[in-house]
């Protein structure tokens, strides 16, 4: 056969009731993954043409909606399709044979290389704040440096991780809850405290009990994501 046995269909008899085991915070946390990409936010909007925040609005709820739409779509044709199978890189579950499945293997590469610099120059950026290196000191040199080191490590880690699944996983219930439920609440906390805000006792209540629920789930999922190693 040309697809291996445990990449074959495969569905259980649990239905609904499955939406309530843990392993469903396996898929919550890889829709956290969704917000990784805020770092981008700030340059989308300088570059947008007549930037108002309602153009703005309209772009993200435009673009966010279409991409909510493809990859739930997406998702659940390839569930219903290979149900508890269903390979971290759906594409894997057919025949190296199928000519079609080849055309999308090749279209997941191209997206990748052309997209893969635009979330690489955040975390660049990022990585250079975090290490303290003024605008002064960024030099073309020191940025390549920089490059080769991160990208080298990168490529090192996706060389030995081949789970796309376990990736997304986990990041997600460790950086994509952090970044989606605990930090925006910190700040939100930090902000009101700081201008001293009146009447803000049950939006602060609600974001700690966000930052609290988010930190449960991503203990929760992490765990439940090693375990999938297993």
């Amino acid at each position: 056969a040309e697809v291996a046995t445990h990449l074959r269909p495969k569905f259980g008899n649990l239905g609904v009731a499955s939406v309530w085991s843990p392993n469903s915070l396996i898929l919550i946390c890889m829709l956290s993954t969704a917000y990784m990409a805020h770092f981008n936010a700030p340059k989308f909007y300088l570059e947008l043409k007549n930037n108002t925040i309602k153009r703005y609005n309209s772009v993200v709820s435009w673009s966010f909606g279409i991409s909510i739409f493809l990859m739930g779509f997406i998702s659940m044709v390839g569930f219903l399709t290979f149900g508890k199978s269903c390979h971290g890189l759906v594409l894997n579950n057919y025949a190296p044979s199928d000519v079609w499945m080849g055309f999308s293997r090749v279209a997941v590469a191209v997206s990748l290389v052309f997209s893969y610099p635009l979330a690489f120059t955040g975390f660049r950026d990022g990585f250079l704040d975090l290490a303290q290196i003024s605008m002064e000191k960024r030099t073309s040199g020191l940025i390549n440096l920089i490059t080769i080191a991160l990208l080298g490590s990168i490529t090192f880690l996706a060389c030995t991780l081949t789970d796309v699944s376990f990736v997304l996983a986990f990041g997600g219930a460790t950086l994509g809850n952090a970044l989606t439920y605990v930090y925006p609440a910190i700040m939100y906390r930090t902000v009101v405290r700081q201008q001293n805000r009146k009447g803000e006792g049950l939006g602060v209540a609600v974001a700690t009990g966000s930052a609290v629920l988010g930190t449960i789930m991503g203990m929760i999922g992490a765990a439940m994501a090693l375990k999938s190693l297993e």
